[in-house]
């Protein structure tokens, strides 16, 4: 306990310290920083867009089935963000550039040095290639009633050598372009969720035969990869859903599957994530970005 002489002393100190902490300057980037938002700029195709979940967002055109559940619209309203979603359903990478529909700005064009975040899902359209297996796989299912390997058959190496060929590059030269048109930015893309199991498929409700499945797994791994290494070529963060998404297939039930069959799905648009596959991708947006 201080003595009668020593507390005059510590009422002076303690008052100058005061005064000092009242004249002391407080950092005016620190305040901005702390009263103003995120400056956030989603990109994409279907995957960001979340296209067929309802509701669909009024402020997007028409065609890009942009809805207000996808996951850019989730994390935007976890951190709070100051939000541009220009993400559309069928876009590829040439749409970074150029307009996908007549009065549709290229996507590019929603960026400048003063974004913080941008988050994409983009390289599945491109050729056809991703797309165009899933099609035709499917066909050649049916075209079986299940049975045997027919897509594989057909179509061998021919959709990973055009991933690695042609999906790869175009994956840099996007990425390239985003990190120049915001060079601030914090920059994510999304691999994508699982659409086939590792094995056993669930022929009709997804139309592949089944030696097929693990052919599909492959290919969609093969574009993950190729996602993955584009990330790394540019400096981009690489938001990895191998894992994640591992058992929440098209071929899971009701409350388990983040993306929807062709048959028996809830969701209009096929093969696409549904409500909750969107708010998993966004929960391993905000978690492998490091945002608060």
């Amino acid at each position: 306990m201080p003595s009668t002489r020593t507390r005059p002393l510590l009422a002076l100190l303690g008052a100058a310290a005061a005064s000092l902490a009242l004249l002391a300057p407080v950092s005016p980037s620190a305040t901005a920083a702390e009263r103003e938002p995120l400056r956030y700029v989603a990109l994409g195709d279907s995957y960001s867009a979340a296209s067929g979940v309802l509701p669909l967002d009024p402020t997007a055109p028409p065609a890009c089935l942009r809805s207000t559940r996808n996951y850019p619209h989730v994390l935007a309203g976890q951190i709070e963000a100051d939000f541009t979603d220009v993400s559309c359903g069928a876009a590829d990478t040439t749409h970074f550039a150029t307009s996908q529909y007549p009065g549709v700005a290229p996507q590019l064009d929603a960026l400048d040095r003063d974004v913080d975040l941008v988050t994409m899902t983009i390289g599945g359209n491109d050729s056809g290639v991703f797309i165009g297996a899933i099609q035709a796989c499917g066909t050649a299912g049916l075209s079986t009633l299940g049975t045997g390997s027919p897509c594989k058959d057909e179509h061998g190496n021919e959709f990973v050598r055009t991933i690695r060929r042609v999906t790869y590059p175009s994956l840099v030269e996007a990425l390239t372009a985003v990190r120049r048109a915001a060079p601030n930015a914090k920059v994510g893309i999304l691999s994508y969720p699982w659409i086939m199991p590792r094995s056993e498929g669930c022929y009709p409700q997804m139309p592949i035969a089944e030696g097929d499945v693990p052919y599909l797994r492959r290919l969609q791994r093969v574009l993950n990869d190729a996602v993955a290494r584009a990330a790394e070529a540019t400096g981009v963060t690489y938001v990895g859903l191998n894992r994640l998404s591992d058992g929440h297939d098209a071929c899971q039930p009701v409350g388990d599957r983040w993306v929807e069959p062709v048959l028996l799905g809830t969701n209009p648009v096929i093969v696409h994530p549904n409500a909750m596959g969107e708010r998993k991708m966004a929960n391993a947006a905000r978690r492998q970005l490091g945002l608060r």
